[in-house]
């Protein structure tokens, strides 16, 4: 068999020899494996043989459908009506006057919706995706499905409120509940993030790998370890475009790895739970790269006998670094007009369904119950001969430190309820994209006046591909302190 051939042996000799005159006795083994596919463990309910065609229809996992937001200038038009907005300036924003007369009239309104959405305070000048709290309530569909992969994290069957495909009770995946029904989540093994994060992971961005060892027989020990952790190797890929069996891999011990004991029965892995988990995080951009903390966090695989495998990892993970995950990879304004989401909506279904790790000061939930779901192929994941570290590429550390500032201006917005600036060096807003894309519409001196923007510090002039410049084209920080280049 394809399995017994990948099972690493101490010694073929000493087996052979031991067989001669006694049974044969257990031996050390270990078997490695890289993560072929990786996204959240969202369970599809809909038709059979659906095909991504149009808006995705209702199931028994969404029965009021996914996410319709900004699907058109009547949805976009319900988002706008916040007090400091006239009716003319809802209509303007939604329907722009001369449209028609500009080359490209899609991009120019994206890119209008894009900045008005932006800023859906309270009052005028409030960031929204910084600052979601500030705004109201737009409403997000959730799952009204009573089947969901994952695990009973809090060993309480009565809480949950999902069902395993096995009949488990209370399995524990509010994620699942809070954003199963957002379009670009949702689909029949083509959800459009999905298959971005997936692609992204295969075509080099990071590599995940899984190590499993043991002393018994590899399909049933009670006595193995799992681990888990980033590979500065990037997946090799076959002929077919397929992600190739039987290459190496090295695997980093740093903040991105753990390691578990596991029980492996008929095959089937089932690791201790730790109170955190350190794996690679769900990307597919440079910027937002790095760990997922997953407190209370275990592993299930199933080996196949060709020696392929798939499971699930579970665990509960801040909801504020999940929304930040989700939001900042691009921008906000982007990413909800291009998908149909709204962040606001997600950020309160976030708050509304956490479930996990309590706040010792004030009680709030700051936690929620995830599960991701992987498949993995056969590899020789080893231990690297000299100090490795994560990977980095100079020229998108702008971008990553971008992205980090961002993040911690959001979650400390959210937790103190102050309302926080836009760090510069992202694109938040369709800063200076709008101005650019507006240059030939005739009520473009309308929207200039009337839209509000981020503003930053005057020792920056410009933001490039690169990240933030100063006036003597010097990479600068958030403060406009000039960034020396690591050659």
């Amino acid at each position: 068999m394809i399995l017994q051939k990948r099972v690493l042996l101490c010694s073929v000799a000493t087996a052979a020899l031991a067989a001669m005159i006694q049974p044969l006795a257990a031996a050390p083994w270990q078997r490695g494996f890289v993560v072929a596919t990786y996204e959240y463990a969202f369970r599809y309910g809909g038709r059979a043989g659906f095909t991504r065609k149009g808006e995705i229809e209702p199931g028994s996992d969404c029965l009021h459908g996914a996410s319709v937001h900004f699907a058109n200038d009547k949805n976009t038009e319900a988002a706008l009506k916040q007090p400091f907005r006239s009716s003319y300036e809802i209509e303007a924003i939604s329907r722009p006057p001369g449209l028609e007369m500009v080359r490209g009239p899609t991009i120019t309104r994206f890119q209008i919706w894009n900045r008005a959405i932006t800023y859906r305070g309270w009052k005028r000048g409030i960031e929204t995706y910084v600052n979601p709290w500030a705004a109201e309530d737009p409403g997000q569909p959730e799952v009204t499905g009573k089947i969901s992969s994952g695990f009973n994290l809090d060993k309480n069957s009565n809480t949950g409120g999902f069902v395993a495909e096995d009949g488990e009770q209370g399995i524990d995946h509010a994620l699942y509940r809070a954003w199963g029904c957002d379009a670009p989540w949702r689909g029949d093994g083509n959800a459009t993030l999905h298959l971005r994060a997936n692609d992204k992971m295969q075509g080099g961005l990071y590599t995940m790998v899984i190590r499993i060892s043991g002393n018994k027989d590899p399909m049933n020990d009670d006595n193995a370890i799992v681990e888990i952790g980033y590979s500065p190797d990037k997946i090799t890929k076959n002929a077919r475009g397929d992600v190739a069996a039987d290459y190496s891999y090295r695997i980093v011990k740093s903040e991105q790895y753990t390691r578990l004991k596991a029980r492996i029965r008929n095959g089937v892995v089932e690791t201790e739970q730790v109170e955190e988990l350190h794996a690679p995080r769900i990307a597919w951009w440079y910027n937002h790269v790095g760990g997922a903390n997953l407190r209370k966090g275990k592993i299930r695989l199933e080996i196949g006998a060709d020696g392929n495998t798939k499971g699930l990892i579970g665990g509960y993970r801040d909801w504020r670094e999940l929304y930040t995950e989700n939001t900042f990879s691009q921008d906000g304004g982007q990413q909800g007009i291009r998908e149909h989401e709204d962040h606001v909506a997600l950020y309160y279904a976030l708050k509304r369904n956490a479930d996990g790790i309590p706040d010792p000061r004030t009680g709030e939930k700051m936690g929620i119950s995830s599960t991701y779901r992987i498949t993995a192929m056969p590899a020789y994941v080893v231990d690297s001969e000299k100090s490795v570290g994560i990977a980095v590429i100079q020229e998108e550390e702008p971008s990553k430190h971008s992205f980090i500032a961002i993040r911690e201006a959001t979650i400390n917005s959210t937790k103190t309820k102050i309302v926080h600036s836009v760090p510069p060096g992202t694109t938040q807003g369709a800063f200076p994209a709008m101005e650019r894309t507006i240059k030939d519409l005739p009520s473009k001196e309308f929207f200039l006046k009337t839209l509000d923007r981020p503003h930053y510090s005057d020792a920056i002039v410009r933001i490039n591909l690169n990240g933030l410049v100063d006036k003597d084209g010097n990479l600068v920080d958030a403060n406009g302190n000039k960034i020396e280049r690591i050659d």
